[in-house]
């Protein structure tokens, strides 16, 4: 007697070898038998005609403060997501002064668009170190698993206080202070270290992230206390400015502890090198002897743009700053109005002063880099879907074609503004990097970027577009679920997942491949103190499974919670060992 066995599916293990039609059977929060199941199982799944995979493992999110609260862990959980690695960045809550929570909220806000009042309202603190935050994450039940970094940003402040906060040199006694702490948290569970090296990562107030401008000897400082405990992965976003000579140091740093370092690889405007430069140096490095590992998106990561989200092209309008501080109701009366309409669209953008005023200004009239995003949307839009080329082909303005797609409906219309990690008008540049092996499918943001982004549905992503729809070159689905489930967990040493195989931890999808489709994002304001978030379902996932019990059956939220926080490299049963 098996708790649940799944009939008669697609079996996609997660190996990257060929599908094959059998029965999964599940037994506490294990799998049991993976192949021609006989005996029953308490409950029975009929997956004729679906496909059955591993559940997903998310390795870049950003849930640090939502899953102090929020037991259903979407949107990522709603994706087949059954794992998430958080703390990327260099942002997170741990270690945390008292004297250090509402900074520390303000620079999560400021990095990552979460809404400040959100994540007041919605931690207790009941942690100072980071070992403490571990324990405090424990308390509450989930549908998914979580592990976590050690973030730069909190434990420079934590060691340095202002110093550390405005980003000063360290003492050999700061970083050996720093190291301890990251020593300290890596034994009690955390899966690795993280730091942002990039001038777009700021504070409410402005400021750079802690850490951005570190200097060789901190990173390798505390690189190294990673090394002493061996194990742990060393997670970075950087600007990869030549003169740093990022791939240099990351080269040297895993080989000196034998720990993988993984860096987020994009094509942007932000990064000095280009994304093939960026893998060429990494290369290198790993021809040395290195262990680095670039996590690649497969789509924009795409900015998407509205009346009530974080920002839209009328953002620095004088019309608009006359209503900014309305209620939505009195805004949309004022949108409506075609004589404010016609003053806003002729009026010019004012700009602040900024050191991203090129960013400002392609947010404001970027129009050959935005795209027209209507119900069923196309993330690999061609360039006829651009406003310009709209407006081109309509004899209009861009600036009145912008509005009107923005006051589509009730005023919920969405410009999709792919700034990074699109080129062209289309993918293509990514065909070389998908199934390397120092590349990982990776960059869903999940739980950030509340008010912009909504990529945390990228496995939805990957199977329906990737795998199923593109017009070009396609993944294979063995391969594609290998990337999203095998590969993401073992760079994290997560060897008891990834894979549908006796013994591993039950995390399991069964999918309806033919009617996978990504819903309509929208924006709902459901966060603690009404905080916003742009938000994606999808149809076609017919049951999600963690650690045994059903999690999402049809798209909707059970009642299980059988998540829990991760502490450290989970190692495979005995029997997979030789694996």
């Amino acid at each position: 007697m098996y708790d649940i066995i799944i009939r008669g599916g697609m079996i996609v293990d997660g190996s990257g070898g060929a599908p094959f039609v059998g029965d999964v059977a599940i037994s506490g929060d294990r799998i049991a038998a993976v192949g021609v199941v006989d005996g029953v199982g308490r409950r029975e799944i009929d997956a004729t005609g679906r496909i059955v995979t591993p559940g997903f493992v998310d390795i870049h999110t950003h849930y640090d403060g939502q899953a102090t609260w929020d037991a259903e862990m979407g949107p990522s959980s709603w994706h087949g997501v059954t794992t998430v690695v958080m703390g990327n960045c260099g942002v997170g809550f741990a270690p945390a002064k008292p004297d250090r929570h509402q900074w520390l909220i303000g620079l999560m806000e400021g990095v990552e668009d979460i809404p400040g009042t959100a994540l007041a309202e919605g931690m207790t603190w009941d942690w100072e170190s980071f070992p403490e935050y571990l324990d405090a994450l424990e308390k509450l039940p989930r549908t998914i698993d979580v592990g976590t970094h050690v973030p730069h940003g909190a434990v420079r402040a934590y060691v340095m206080g202002e110093r550390g906060a405005k980003n000063e040199a360290p003492t050999e006694t700061d970083i050996a202070a720093m190291s301890r702490i990251v020593e300290e948290g890596l034994r009690a569970g955390a899966l690795g270290f993280s730091t942002s090296r990039t001038i777009l990562h700021k504070s409410v107030d402005g400021e750079l992230v802690p850490g951005t401008t570190a200097t060789v000897e901190e990173l390798l400082g505390i690189g190294r206390a990673m090394g002493r405990v061996g194990h742990g992965v060393f997670e970075m976003a950087s600007d990869l400015k030549r003169e740093w000579n990022e791939f240099a140091w990351m080269g040297q740093l895993s080989r000196e502890t034998g720990l993988p370092v993984t860096f987020a690889a994009l094509e942007s405007p932000a990064k000095e090198l280009p994304l093939t430069e960026q893998i060429a140096m990494m290369t290198a490095e790993n021809e040395k002897g290195a262990n680095i590992v670039a996590q690649i998106a497969l789509r924009g990561n795409g900015i998407l743009m509205a009346w009530r989200g974080t920002v839209h092209p009328f953002l620095f309008k004088p019309a608009w700053a006359e209503i900014a501080a309305l209620s939505w109701e009195a805004k949309l009366e004022r949108l409506r109005d075609p004589d404010f309409k016609a003053r806003m669209i002729a009026e010019e953008s004012v700009f602040p002063e900024s050191d991203v005023a090129g960013l400002l200004m392609l947010v404001a009239g970027g129009w050959f880099l935005q795209y027209r995003m209507g119900d069923d949307f196309n993330y690999e839009p061609p360039r006829e879907e651009t406003i310009a080329a709209i407006a081109t082909a309509e004899g209009r303005n861009p600036v009145e074609v912008a509005y009107d797609l923005l006051m589509a409906g009730d005023g919920d219309g969405f410009i999709y503004f792919p700034l990074l990690n699109y080129a062209d008008g289309d993918l293509k540049f990514l065909e070389p990097l998908i199934g390397r092996d120092d590349t990982v499918n990776s960059l869903s943001d999940g739980g950030a970027h509340c008010g912009t982004i909504c990529d945390a549905a990228s496995p939805t992503f990957m199977l329906q577009h990737w795998v199923r729809d593109r017009v070009g070159m396609r993944q294979p689905l063995e391969a594609a679920i290998k990337r999203q489930c095998r590969d993401t967990a073992l760079l994290y040493g997560l060897a008891d997942r990834g894979l549908l195989a006796p013994g591993l931890l039950a995390d399991i999808n069964v999918i309806d491949l033919d009617r996978l489709k990504l819903g309509k994002p929208w924006l709902a304001f459901d966060l603690p103190a009404g905080g916003k978030r742009l938000l994606q379902k999808a149809d076609g996932y017919d049951y999600t499974i963690k650690s045994g019990q059903v999690t999402f059956e049809q798209g909707v939220l059970q009642d299980a919670r059988p998540g829990g926080v991760i502490r450290g490299p989970q190692r495979a049963p005995l029997a997979m060992a030789a694996e």
